[in-house]
């Protein structure tokens, strides 16, 4: 049974993954990684990551540092889920540098933008918190929505009118 990841954990996989790592790379955090690091969350069931590039190394890596450190990782990141603007990399926060890897989280307004869609209850709260954090602002996503809304249509499992109504209502609290 693995355990959840809280803060140590996630940094020890970090650390771990990026003696892994070959060559350089990037490494988006993203989700309940995002809540712990950023602290709204104590601790998070998986850690949800990018890899850009995905080496093979690295991915080789995963399956064992999961049973060293005794966690949940998954490849999974906004843009699996919704559209995203083309510059979220360059919004996406640095959190540390190891090794080869450059770890950072996701673009947050995209992270808050997949969790409105997603729309379940820790999703919701998630966002309310970024708000009140001030990581993300009410008109960015406002922005950020109308720049992905043409795109929608990729992504057929969306119901844009719903992903509207449901990023006005998350701005509302």
């Amino acid at each position: 049974m693995r355990r959840l990841a809280d803060r140590d954990r996630l940094f020890a996989f970090m650390k771990a993954l990026g003696r892994a790592a070959p060559q350089p790379g990037q490494v988006y955090l993203t989700g309940g990684a995002s809540a712990v690091l950023f602290g709204w969350r104590d601790t998070t069931v998986d850690i949800d990551i990018k890899l850009v590039p995905d080496h093979d190394d690295i991915l080789r890596a995963i399956p064992r540092l999961k049973e060293q450190l005794e966690i949940n990782v998954e490849l999974a990141s906004p843009d699996d889920f919704i559209p995203v603007p083309s510059n979220w990399a360059d919004r996406s926060p640095f959190i540390a540098q190891e090794g080869a890897l450059t770890f950072r989280h996701f673009d947050l307004a995209s992270q808050a933008l997949a969790k409105i869609e997603r729309g379940h209850t820790q999703d919701v709260a998630d966002v309310r918190e970024m708000l009140e954090r001030g990581l993300v602002n009410r008109q960015q996503l406002r922005d950020d929505f109308a720049r992905i809304a043409p795109h929608l249509y990729r992504y057929p499992a969306i119901h844009p009118a719903s992903f509207h109504a449901g990023l006005e209502e998350a701005l509302e609290v």
